[in-house]
């Protein structure tokens, strides 16, 4: 069996045909750039989806997971230790966020995060009833699932989590749904797999009084949007808002896994008793991986990578023009390129990745493609991509 066999044989698939049959063996990756085994190479014009922000492989991320590693790599993390790596990060984190948002619970991932969030609010407000936005992606397990805002997805998956409601988008009459019986409205401040779709200010303005009026916790998920993506270093910045709990992942290792979510010391302290241990990870905090995440983070803060996310904005509004192409949505380094369909869609993505140039579509949006380059891409590299796309455009005009 070749290298394609075994994937599809051993490594568990969640579609049938995995990058419709593209056959990527991707043996190293560097900065922008993905390197296959015959030597082609990719511009990673996802990230790895948002992950890879500083891009792949920087030198001070593997500098720290190597000198990290060193020392140790798990210790127990369910907060009986004091760990330096921890320690560091939590106090860089907290020092560039709000002072609200002042404790730090680690996890492996987004959906992990969002998991421990909407069990503190729970736990917290002694309330059952859980808001959140259709279109909304916050994950695939089962409490994460729950709060998403599509229905496709979460077919043969029931029963979910009970007394969850999916409101309307940016639409304020809807917000008359939340009430004293709410322990928290989770939504994304720039709704990604939705195609790109950003809150309107007087709307999430409305959402934080009406979550103020009912004592209901606001959840902000930045998954996708954190660590520079969105033109801030979090887009609850963009809106004068400061949630009372805050998930964040993808770009946050450098590469490596990891998550967390944030709140304030009170709301936290609920995990505390009644019971004890009321949120468990094995290795939410793993000191490689935060080490790593405190290297990254580092890099955002000193190249201002946030600042460059609109350049990188400006850039794209300013050269990507062509006839098939209906809209472009963005913000900041994050992009929806939407034909209006998605049979076209899907024939520009697969004719991209072919020429050299990795994208992908959005979950709830399949007439759009996914563009968000790592947010280091000079100017010359993104108009050198940007050419790959236009010439696929051209292709199929």
């Amino acid at each position: 069996m070749n290298q394609r066999e075994l994937f599809l044989k051993h490594v568990a698939q969640t579609s049938d045909i995995p990058f419709s049959g593209i056959d990527l063996d991707i043996e190293r990756a560097e900065g922008i750039f993905l390197y296959a085994k015959n030597g082609r190479q990719y511009y990673d014009m996802i990230s790895g989806i948002s992950v890879s922000n500083i891009g792949h492989c920087h030198p001070k991320v593997v500098n720290a997971i190597t000198e990290q590693s060193k020392k140790y790599m798990h210790l127990m993390v369910f907060g009986e230790y004091n760990q330096s790596p921890q320690v560091k990060y939590a106090e860089t984190l907290c020092n560039i966020l709000p002072k609200e948002l002042e404790s730090v619970y680690f996890t492996t991932g987004g959906s992990e995060a969002v998991e421990g969030a909407l069990k503190l609010a729970k736990r917290f407000t002694g309330r059952r009833e859980i808001i959140s936005f259709k279109n909304a992606y916050h994950g695939s397990t089962h409490g994460s699932l729950s709060v998403m805002g599509d229905d496709y997805f979460k077919n043969g998956y029931g029963p979910l989590l009970p007394d969850v409601k999916h409101l309307v988008y940016n639409d304020q009459s809807q917000l008359a749904g939340i009430t004293t019986a709410t322990a928290c409205v989770i939504v994304e401040l720039v709704q990604g797999e939705a195609g790109v779709r950003t809150g309107d200010p007087d709307f999430i303005k409305a959402l934080l009084n009406k979550c103020n009026e009912t004592k209901t916790l606001l959840i902000a998920d930045e998954i996708q949007t954190g660590f520079g993506r969105s033109g801030k270093l979090f887009a609850f910045q963009d809106y004068d808002i400061v949630p009372d709990i805050l998930t964040i992942a993808k770009g946050m290792g450098g590469g490596l896994p990891i998550g967390a979510f944030i709140s304030s010391q009170k709301i936290m302290r609920s995990f505390t008793n009644n019971p004890v241990l009321g949120h468990i990870n094995t290795f939410g905090g793993n000191a490689v991986c935060v080490a790593a995440a405190q290297a990254c983070l580092e890099v955002i803060v000193e190249q201002n990578l946030s600042s460059r996310a609109n350049e990188i904005e400006s850039l794209i509004k300013n050269e990507l023009k062509h006839p098939l192409i209906k809209e472009v949505r963005i913000k900041g380094a994050l992009a929806a390129i939407d034909f209006g369909n998605e049979e076209l869609n899907m024939r520009v993505i697969k004719k991209c990745i072919e020429s050299g140039f990795i994208t992908d579509w959005f979950l709830f949006c399949p007439t759009a493609m996914r563009f968000a380059p790592p947010l280091i891409i000079s100017d010359q590299q993104l108009r050198d991509a940007l050419k790959i796309l236009k010439k696929v455009l051209d292709s199929e005009s």
